[in-house]
């Protein structure tokens, strides 16, 4: 469903956690910010001076095992993608999110402590219509046996995600789903990262999955899931990477009215896809949500409102 107005914190917000990648302790803040912001990540560089990035497909510096935000001076902040899509699946739209250290904490591995963070400081609707980034014709993008596709889809935002692992415990699987912030917090937050034990070794040598543990992860043996609690959802799996696509194509820098249909992806291929959306000016458009209208003490909606957690006196 699509909202009327902007969305912003009603406070600020600090979270401390461990990287999955890096193993260090680090630090995010999230800001309230003024009408058309949007999300910009802000940090203080070695000369003390601060470094900003708006969400762009070209702030994407890397996307092997996480999408990394960062500009000609190099990495500002990686594994963006779960907070990204806590932005998008509560209908957030300006924020600045301020960097301590090089990755976004991981937490348990899903988007549920952004969520319970982000609502305990409630939100603040601000007095400016929504602006959506509209698909207008399709756009596709193919990497060896990954492939996505950006479809016009007025009803909203819709994700359909599928993967085939070859491993008994994922196989096929399937989500599809238009976004509501119900949706969200119900089917996709909660789904957990994953991987397999048969890489470890190869991801740690190469830098990364360092602070990666079976309470932050999804740990996969041969035959069996090795977290004591088990599995979320039967499907975790491709709950989990459907969750990533609705942070990765937050880097078109608006919400998206669209259909997205992807076939064995990742950040690498949600990040292509909005690139080349981005970049062929007859596939989008911009348009703003008309404002609400009242007439006689009744409230005539353009489009349908859908945005939680308020404060109460909001």
């Amino acid at each position: 469903m699509r909202a009327t107005y902007q969305t912003t914190l009603a406070e600020r917000v600090d979270l401390m956690g461990r990287g999955v990648h890096s193993g260090t302790q680090t630090r995010v803040s999230l800001l309230p910010a003024e009408p058309n912001t949007g999300i910009v990540f802000v940090k203080a560089d070695t000369a003390g001076k601060s470094r900003r990035i708006a969400l762009s497909p070209e702030a994407v510096r890397n996307t092997d095992f996480a999408t990394v935000l960062g500009d000609e001076n190099g990495t500002l902040c990686s594994t963006v993608e779960h907070l990204l899509a806590t932005f998008v699946g509560l209908g957030i739209d300006n924020v600045v999110v301020e960097v301590e250290g090089g990755e976004v904490p991981i937490f348990d591995g899903s988007a549920l402590p952004f969520i319970e963070a982000i609502e305990a400081a409630g939100l603040e609707r601000q007095e400016a219509p929504r602006r959506y980034l509209k698909v207008l014709k399709p756009v596709r993008v193919s990497q060896g046996r990954a492939a996505g596709e950006l479809l016009p889809y007025d009803a909203g935002f819709r994700v359909e995600i599928e993967i085939d692992f070859k491993h008994a415990l994922i196989g096929h699987q399937r989500y599809a789903a238009t976004l509501s912030p119900d949706t969200f917090r119900e089917d996709l937050a909660p789904a957990r990262t994953f991987g397999f034990m048969s890489d470890v070794a190869k991801l740690w040598s190469a830098g990364y999955a360092l602070g990666a543990s079976l309470e932050n992860t999804v740990c996969l043996a041969e035959d069996r899931v090795l977290n004591p609690g088990g599995l979320r959802f039967a499907d975790e799996f491709v709950r989990h990477k459907a969750l990533d696509a609705v942070g990765d194509l937050a880097l078109a820098g608006l919400p998206l009215l669209g259909r997205y249909h992807s076939v064995c992806g990742g950040h690498k291929l949600n990040a292509a896809i909005v690139a080349a959306l981005t970049a062929d000016r007859s596939a989008w458009t911009v348009v703003e949500a008309p404002r609400i209208r009242v007439r006689r003490g009744q409230a005539e909606l353009g489009v349908p409102v859908a945005v939680p957690a308020y404060r109460a006196e909001s």
